[in-house]
């Protein structure tokens, strides 16, 4: 957007009322009430929520949260509850009410079609029952033929693309060097538990060990579902727990793979070939119908170790754990007996769910994970209006402009490296909404009594279609994320900021709601995803999308101080069980949160001084900038079962949502002032300790 301030503001009242307008629309038809009905588990920003027996600049989250999340439990089917699981669910309301009218549509043509049929297979337990465990016992005789370290490589290679044989992952993706182009991948896999931890470990009072002896128990009792026999069931289980942990012992943990360099290794076939003499990688990529000279054998350490078990390991062993993947791959697909026993270790044990999922629920989860782009086509026609990309854009336009200015006036940076940092910004690319062009679906078809049938069907398609792209130019225009996701996110290698049609509601945006609500929602998510294109991981990539260093050794160096200091402000954090929060591997998120936030609160300024709003205005009393940190806070109203939040915590990138609420605006000189708080509360960081980065 060009700095013309009278003609800037004109277009900024049009993008507002095109966005409240689009808003209104979703949350009308999500909601099936009223758009201008307030539903108090709507999780929108509301004064009424503030438990006022708190103090907020002890903890902002509790003083924002703590009123709605007692008010509103973890539901018994659910691990996590809060603001992004409740738009989740209008979501899932609304493409569960297009899936069934598709699936009753007996003539439907194209994607309708394909998401119909998809729909009524799952929901079709009649058929599911009546083929019992016939699914498990074909895999199963392809592997009893096994007799060579040859027969497991060839397994691997034919059973890559139906996910019967995850030993490790492949498929295409940008080259790391050359961003223009896509090469062919292999990286690390094969573990069932949620990381190498699990397997290594004793955990904290032992966790972690009684964690792997309910996961042997829980494949013995699938196998023996299968039909084998419950001896014959319990030796296999405790097999592949061996070799599992093997397989764990040389893999990199979640800390270490967030290193882009950890996860790209380019070399040429004759080299992977001497490398990995057990693994045919010629035959593998042949297999797939790629023909490469090179790939990148991302993890050498793990595929060394992987190549050793091909070599060594027992083929009885081998044996045992494709038969064990095979039943966890697909006893979500099979009957009631899989299903059942499924929940029980990864829902129930694992995460602490106490109830399983409508049938319904997870049949749509099956849709939305093997044709999810099919569904967004229908999702987008009654849900998101076209004309609210352009308005959307409009508002991306004021953050962009925002960290424009941010970037221009750091302090600690260099010339030379700001100017290659505003080549990036110049070269970001918004995608709102939904596909311009929409993926094509031709050559995939489903029976509707065959759900197994059909999920491997897909598996294969899926899995054929990021295959095809190795050795094409990259397409910087391909979504990642369905537009009935709520969520956003941003992409290094293509320099992306995408944001999905379903993030346009409340908490998020609210057309009811003022300017600073709005920008304390959806604009600081905008904010957050640029600013991922300068965090740790995505300032190694340049404006081309290739892992380059454009910076001085000096500017590194600071940069890095200052994300240290980051990471032990969340070190220092401490969660469920006193367990901390992984201040290295929540990194990225935490540097984004903390830049997007600052980013966001320029745009508001901005905004206030175009629209006149003096900055002592107030609303029910809160000045703008109180509400602007509050709806930040709103954001991340969530709660987590235990079993949930240790998972989380060793796992997941993202830090717990109640120290998000707290973590950026703790560093901000701009919250205390606006809460009058003190030196020595909580929520404000001397200088010693304050983060600032971008």
């Amino acid at each position: 957007m060009k700095a013309n301030f009278p003609k800037r503001a004109l277009l900024a009242v049009g993008v507002a009322v095109s966005i409240m307008a689009a808003g209104t629309a979703i949350a009308a038809k999500q909601s099936g009430q009223a758009a201008a009905k307030d539903d108090p588990a709507t999780p929108r920003f509301r004064v009424t929520d503030l438990d006022t027996s708190k103090r907020v600049c002890d903890d902002l989250s509790e003083y924002v949260n703590s009123k709605w999340l007692a008010a509103n439990p973890i539901p018994a089917d659910r691990t996590t509850w809060g603001a992004f699981e409740r738009l989740a669910q209008q979501s899932e309301e609304a493409t569960h009410s297009i899936a069934v009218k598709a699936a009753a549509n007996t003539r439907a043509t194209g994607v309708e079609k394909l998401v119909g049929e998809l729909f009524a297979s799952g929901m079709d337990t009649q058929s599911r029952e009546a083929m019992g465990a016939a699914p498990l016992k074909a895999a199963f005789k392809s592997i009893d033929a096994l007799k060579t370290p040859a027969d497991i490589a060839r397994y691997m290679a034919v059973h890559n693309d139906d996910g019967l044989a995850d030993a490790f992952g492949a498929g295409g993706g940008s080259d790391f060097k050359d961003a223009t182009k896509v090469i062919a991948f292999a990286v690390q896999g094969g573990l069932s538990l949620p990381e190498r931890a699990y397997y290594l470990e004793d955990g904290k009072d032992g966790s972690y060990k009684r964690i792997r002896e309910a996961f042997v128990g829980h494949l013995k009792n699938q196998l023996v579902n299968a039909g084998v026999a419950p001896e014959l069931a319990a030796q296999q289980a405790a097999q592949t727990l061996a070799l599992e942990t093997k397989l764990a012992q040389a893999s990199l943990s979640p800390i270490e793979r967030r290193d882009p360099a950890k996860n790209y290794n380019v070399i040429s076939m004759a080299d992977a070939q001497a490398a990995n003499p057990h693994l045919d990688w010629a035959n593998f990529w042949k297999s797939q119908g790629v023909n490469v000279a090179s790939f990148s054998l991302s993890q050498p350490a793990f595929f060394k170790a992987l190549d050793g078990l091909v070599a060594n390991e027992p083929v009885a062993h081998w044996q045992a754990y494709f038969r064990t993947h095979a039943a966890m791959s697909l006893a979500p697909y099979l009957s009631n007996t899989f299903q059942d026993e499924q929940f029980a270790f990864f829902g129930k044990t694992l995460k602490g769910q106490p109830e399983q999922r409508d049938l319904w629920k997870r049949v749509l989860g099956s849709v939305q994970g093997s044709t999810g782009e099919a569904l967004g086509q229908l999702y987008v026609k009654d849900y998101f209006p076209a004309s609210s990309k352009k308005a959307m854009e409009g508002l991306v336009g004021d953050l962009s402009q925002a960290l424009k200015a941010r970037i221009n006036g750091l302090d600690w940076m260099s010339p030379e490296t700001k100017k290659k940092a505003m080549e990036k910004w110049a070269t970001f690319k918004p995608m709102i909404g939904y596909p311009d062009k929409w993926r094509s679906w031709q050559g995939l078809n489903f029976k509707r009594n065959d759900y197994v049938g059909n999920i491997v069907a897909a598996r294969k398609f899926n899995s054929a279609y990021s295959m095809a792209k190795i050795g094409k130019p990259s397409d910087r225009n391909e979504w990642g994320m369905t537009p009935q996701t709520v969520n956003a996110y941003y992409n290094a290698s293509k320099n992306v900021i995408v944001f999905p049609a379903a993030i346009l509601q409340p908490p998020f945006f609210d057309p009811n709601a003022d300017i600073a609500v709005n920008y304390g929602g959806i604009g600081a998510v905008i904010g957050h995803e640029m600013l991922h294109g300068y965090d740790d991981k995505g300032s190694q990539f340049d404006a081309n999308g290739n892992f380059s260093n454009w910076w001085t050794e000096s500017d590194r160096k600071g940069f890095t101080s200052r994300t240290d200091k980051l990471v032990q402000q969340f070190d220092d954090y401490r969660s469920v069980d006193n367990l901390p929060v992984k201040g290295q591997l929540t990194l990225g998120e935490n540097i984004a949160d903390l830049g997007g936030l600052n980013v966001a609160l320029d745009a508001l300024h901005s905004a206030m001084k175009r629209d006149g709003i003096k900055p002592d205005a107030k609303i029910d009393g809160l000045t703008y900038e109180q509400r602007f940190f509050m709806n930040w806070a709103t954001v991340w109203r969530r709660n987590h079962r235990p079993e949930e939040l240790k998972v989380r915590l060793n796992t997941d990138s993202h830090a717990p949502a109640n120290f998000r609420a707290i973590g950026a605006p703790s560093n901000m000189p701009a919250f205390a002032k606006a809460f009058q708080c003190k030196a020595g509360d909580a929520m404000v960081r001397d200088d010693a300790h304050r983060v600032v980065i971008w």
